[in-house]
């Protein structure tokens, strides 16, 4: 569809069918030649508005965890590393696999033997923290997130790879089909923004983590 640019008349003179209305479709004053209404300029703005509302949609479910991703990947560049870990608060604990220019792996779960995971940590062995994390942890405290492409957790990848988390009851796959994942729209956009948020919030202790021991 080719969108002409309207033209803004401001004296009221009759078309050649002797019509003299005129019409207001978003502050643009439209007129016919031939007096009736020109649906081509209509439905420009109708496709202005949906492309507005798409971009307010795309806001509202932009990742807040992609800077802190952007972050910590380039933290382990400088110092060599393939992974991290932290303790979070208590038993709680959270390890990393970087895979450079390819995907973060990221795990938080509660250890049913802190003393095990602090003593790995000061040996900064993270990838062992990892491991255990990820096969040993109390189960239902665990969280793990695959970041495909190591920049932050990601909505509506379909036809490509996505970003997946498993909370240990439950998995999402944010490819954007939330049909597939038998779901409401809203449901699906709501434990994306929770996880996202957790994501950030493990990928805080991570960066802080790398800081402090740099």
């Amino acid at each position: 569809m080719r969108c002409q640019r309207p033209r803004l008349l401001t004296g009221l003179t009759a078309g050649q069918s002797g019509d003299t209305s005129r019409i207001l479709r978003l502050g643009v004053l439209v007129t016919d030649s031939v007096g009736g209404v020109r649906r081509n300029h209509i439905r420009c703005a109708a496709a202005a508005l949906v492309l507005l509302v798409a971009a307010a949609l795309a806001s509202a479910q932009e990742s807040r965890s992609s800077q802190l991703a952007a972050e910590l990947v380039k933290l382990l560049d400088a110092l060599k590393l393939d992974a991290v870990a932290a303790k979070i608060d208590g038993d709680q604990y959270v390890g990393a696999l970087y895979f450079p220019g390819s995907q973060l792996l990221v795990v938080r779960a509660r250890y049913i033997v802190p003393e095990r995971m602090d003593a790995q940590l000061q040996g900064k062995n993270y990838r062992d923290v990892y491991i255990d994390l990820n096969s040993a942890s109390i189960r239902d405290s665990k969280m793990l997130i695959a970041d495909v492409g190591a920049n932050g957790l990601q909505l509506g990848r379909r036809n490509q790879p996505y970003d997946t988390v498993d909370t240990g009851v439950k998995s999402y796959a944010f490819d954007g089909d939330w049909g597939k994942a038998k779901i409401s729209e809203q449901e699906y956009t709501k434990a994306f923004q929770s996880s996202d948020e957790e994501y950030t919030r493990m990928l805080q202790v991570l960066v802080a983590q790398l800081k402090k021991t740099s």
